[in-house]
């Protein structure tokens, strides 16, 4: 930990000398990280870890602010960073949906896109599991099950890309949900509560229950080395291919030299030993992807998400 601080420090100094005087005077006061969720999952905790580096980089207060949406995904959340000063003192630690998605929906606030990504640091092992006394034990045994008996779909926001893969595998097999409802959380308790039937959700918030479950498939372009039996959706169907992840972002109007001092602390927080720990403990993927292509990532999950949507509408 020592080493990692003076590191983070170094760091600091350095940019702070290259940038020159405007860098010096950033941050001039406390910086929150606001992660639209509740907190638990991986990028809260990652997002934690990045902050907890940031004050000891940089001298000051930093701190994760959890503003879970009641329903609303990610999106009220996305708007108090929007509505913030463009001056680095509010970073928005995102998933996919906020770009993506976020501008396409009527929310004034967030279209046109109001954000530039800092950086990508991590991809969720995301799944869709049901319990595992459920009379289907497989995507195929859903699919039948589901033609005579009503199954309810629980995800974290019906406009939100996990749900969209999630309806069109269902479409592509032959089958719908009977309904479907929005939580912040959808953890063991949701399945254990017989609130719904199937869940689509993060590994990590089902970790603490995995052998009571069945993980009927995941999300995303491998399968997840903790569950190594699940296929992929894109293995059961055609043009579900997307990588749900995270990432910081800040307000598109926020100095490059203050961008540039996010960056610094987090691309080596994200790589350090404890994250990539974490990354082996919950099969999630974690590392850092530059600015410039994330913006090229986003732009190709649009077009995905657009050919999803017209699926559906069919």
């Amino acid at each position: 930990m020592i080493k990692f601080t003076k590191s983070l420090t170094a760091v600091a100094v350095a940019m702070a000398a290259l940038a020159g005087p405007a860098l010096a005077e950033y941050p001039e006061g406390p910086v929150e990280f606001v992660v639209p969720w509740p907190p638990g999952d991986l990028e809260d905790i990652l997002t934690r870890m990045i902050a907890e580096d940031f004050q000891e980089a940089y001298g000051v207060p930093a701190a994760v602010v959890n503003r879970p949406g009641g329903g609303g995904g990610p999106f009220p959340g996305a708007i108090d960073v929007a509505n913030a000063p463009a001056d680095g003192s509010t970073i928005g630690s995102f998933i996919i949906a906020v770009p993506v998605v976020g501008p396409q929906i009527g929310i004034p606030e967030l279209n046109p896109d109001p954000f530039v990504p800092l950086g990508n640091f991590l991809t969720y092992p995301f799944v869709i599991a049901t319990s595992g006394d459920a009379p289907y034990q497989s995507m195929e045994e859903l699919a039948a099950y589901a033609g005579d008996n009503g199954v309810v779909l629980g995800h974290f926001g019906a406009p939100l890309v996990p749900t969209q893969v999630t309806l069109g595998l269902a479409h592509q097999m032959g089958f719908s949900y009977a309904s479907d409802a929005a939580f912040d959380a959808l953890d063991c308790n949701t399945l254990a509560s017989g609130d719904v039937d199937v869940i689509n959700t993060t590994l990590q918030l089902i970790l603490p229950c995995l052998d009571d479950v069945t993980v009927l498939a995941s999300i995303g372009a491998d399968r997840i080395s903790l569950t190594p039996d699940a296929p992929t959706v894109s293995e059961l169907a055609d043009g579900l291919d997307v990588a749900l992840w995270n990432g910081l972002f800040v307000h598109r109007d926020t100095p490059q030299e203050i961008q540039d001092a996010i960056i610094a602390v987090a691309r080596e927080t994200v790589m350090s030993d404890r994250a990539q720990a974490l990354a082996a403990e919950t099969g999630a993927l974690v590392y850092w992807q530059p600015a410039d292509e994330v913006v090229t990532q986003i732009q190709t999950d649009i077009e995905t998400l657009a050919g999803i949507e017209a699926m559906l509408a069919q």
